[in-house]
């Protein structure tokens, strides 16, 4: 870990972390989400354990979409991806990571989330982050993918209708595809309560086996061995200009995208001895 925050320190190493204002206009702020590192890279090494395998499709500068398959109803997925970025990258760089929107109604969870760089999920902010050449993240399961039950694990569902390809397509942004194991085990669900979540306001209440049980304890999440993949980037610059705007376009890049990440999870299940080891 020291020689990932000496690298860190290094501003030659990083210069992409202070070509930015010290908080922007999403409520991005540096200087408080780099003072968290420390604790989000001790949960990388020695919490989730993380293994990161495809690092080098990240690309060092420019705009890309990075879209991922989704798990937990508390988004570690995103955390750990961006982690995974800045503590393995040959040039660590800050991801954007979209964020539903009901994330966003919970005072102080709000605040947090936009000091540390997420932005509300919306086509409107995803394409104005790319335009200014950011790593920008994505789940496209959305709380579907979030709150899918234990016996569904790992079954990248599908992708809607596909407004992250329109995104990229409208900004040229290239994807890449990046496979989370790991993410399931975190707070397996049971089943979901929706008329609670209808009383709560939120999109699902899950039950887990130690939520709502153990009350605030049985937030923490448990120690699943976890292991990311970035897979090659699928450039769209020589679709036309009007690729956006053509379904049959859309579905086909969308279902090109989740059947990668979802070959890619397969070949990853193997590699744990357990779920948490």
């Amino acid at each position: 870990m020291a020689q990932t925050l000496r690298v860190l320190a290094d501003s030659d190493s990083r210069p992409d972390l202070h070509a930015r204002p010290p908080v922007d206009d999403f409520g991005f702020d540096v200087a408080y989400t780099e003072r968290l590192l420390p604790l989000a890279l001790w949960i990388y090494r020695n919490y989730f354990r993380v293994e990161t395998f495809g690092i080098e499709n990240v690309p060092a500068t420019g705009r890309c979409l990075l879209v991922s398959n989704h798990a937990g109803v508390v988004p570690y997925d995103g955390a750990m991806i961006r982690t995974a970025i800045l503590a393995e990258h040959r040039r660590p760089r800050h991801a954007r990571m979209l964020v539903v929107d009901w994330a966003f109604a919970v005072p102080f969870l709000s605040m947090f989330l936009m000091k540390t760089g997420n932005a509300m999920a919306h086509p409107d902010n995803a394409t104005q982050l790319l335009e200014r050449n950011e790593l920008v993240g994505v789940f496209p399961e959305g709380v579907r993918g979030a709150t899918k039950q234990f016996s569904e694990r790992y079954r990248v569902r599908r992708f809607g209708r596909g407004g992250f390809i329109q995104v990229a397509l409208r900004t040229r942004s290239p994807i890449v595809p990046v496979a989370v194991v790991g993410s399931e085990e975190v707070h397996p669900i049971l089943f979901d309560v929706p008329l609670l979540a209808e009383v709560l306001g939120t999109p699902a209440f899950p039950v887990t086996p130690t939520w709502p049980a153990l009350g605030l304890l049985g937030l923490v999440p448990l120690p699943s061995k976890w292991l990311i993949a970035f897979g090659e980037p699928i450039d769209l610059a020589g679709y036309p200009a009007d690729a956006a705007s053509d379904p049959a376009v859309v579905l086909e890049l969308s279902e090109r995208v989740r059947s990668r990440i979802q070959k890619r999870v397969y070949e990853l299940l193997p590699r744990r001895r357990t779920a948490f080891y």
